[in-house]
C-alpha cells in the first residue's frame, strides 16, 4: 500500500488556491505498515481559543523563519505531538484548504515509523490517536455534513473511531488524501444517504 501511495501522490497536482489569506502548514502522518498503515490524528485541547476540543491534523500557522510551509507543518508536529522533523519522509503535498477562520492550509502528507514515540503537548493537545487506513476506505460514515464557502457546497464525512469525530476541514484533508492515494472515490460534491448502521 506504501508504495502505491508515493506513486500516486508523486503523480498528483494538488489544488492550490489564490486567496490573500493567512497561511498554515498541516501534517498527514502516515505510519509505514506495508499491509494495512495508520493515520496519526490529534485531538485539540479544550481550552485552545480555536478549534477547542475538535480532531486535527498537527499543524499551525506560518512563522517568519519557517523556510517553507513543509518546515511549518514539521516544526508545529515537532511542538504538538513529539514528532522528530527528521523521523518524517514528506512525500507530496495534497489540494489546499481554507478553514472556517479564514486561514489558507497547505497539509503535506509525510511517512513515518509505526514505531514512533509520539506525546501530546498539553498546551496545545489533549490527545493523539492512530485510524487505520482501511478504515476510511470501507467509507463506514456517522454522517454526511452540507459545508458551504463561497458559493461553492460540500458534502464532507464525518468518520466515528474510538469515540473521536473527524470531520469539517479534517475530513475534507483526508478525503482528498484517500481519493489520491487509494482511489477511495469520496465525492465531495453530491449529498448521499450512506450513514453509519
Amino acid at each position: 500500500m506504501i508504495t502505491t501511495m508515493r506513486e500516486k501522490l508523486g503523480a498528483y497536482t494538488p489544488r492550490k488556491l489564490s486567496f490573500n489569506y493567512p497561511e498554515a502548514g498541516v501534517l498527514v502522518p502516515v505510519t509505514d505498515s506495508a499491509s494495512d498503515p495508520e493515520i496519526i490524528l490529534t485531538q485539540r485541547a479544550a481550552h485552545m481559543n480555536t478549534h477547542r476540543g475538535q480532531v486535527a491534523f498537527p499543524g499551525g500557522r506560518r512563522e517568519q523563519h519557517d523556510d517553507d510551509l513543509v518546515a511549518t507543518a514539521l516544526r508545529e508536529s515537532h511542538e504538538e505531538i513529539g514528532l522528530n522533523p527528521e523521523c518524517v519522509e514528506v512525500v507530496a503535498p495534497l489540494s489546499q484548504v481554507i478553514s472556517r477562520y479564514g486561514i489558507l492550509v497547505s497539509p503535506f502528507v509525510g511517512i513515518i515509523s509505526g514505531q514512533e514515540t509520539l506525546s501530546p503537548n498539553p498546551a496545545e493537545i489533549d490527545s493523539i490517536f492512530r485510524v487505520p487506513v482501511s478504515f476510511f476506505l470501507e467509507d463506514r460514515r456517522l454522517r454526511t455534513d452540507e459545508i458551504r464557502f463561497r458559493n461553492v457546497r460540500m458534502y464532507v464525512p464525518c468518520w466515528e473511531w474510538s469515540g473521536y469525530q473527524i470531520w469539517g476541514m479534517s475530513a475534507i484533508v483526508l478525503a482528498d488524501f484517500l481519493n489520491v492515494a487509494f482511489d477511495a472515490g469520496i465525492d465531495l460534491t453530491r449529498a448521499i444517504a450512506k450513514e453509519k448502521t
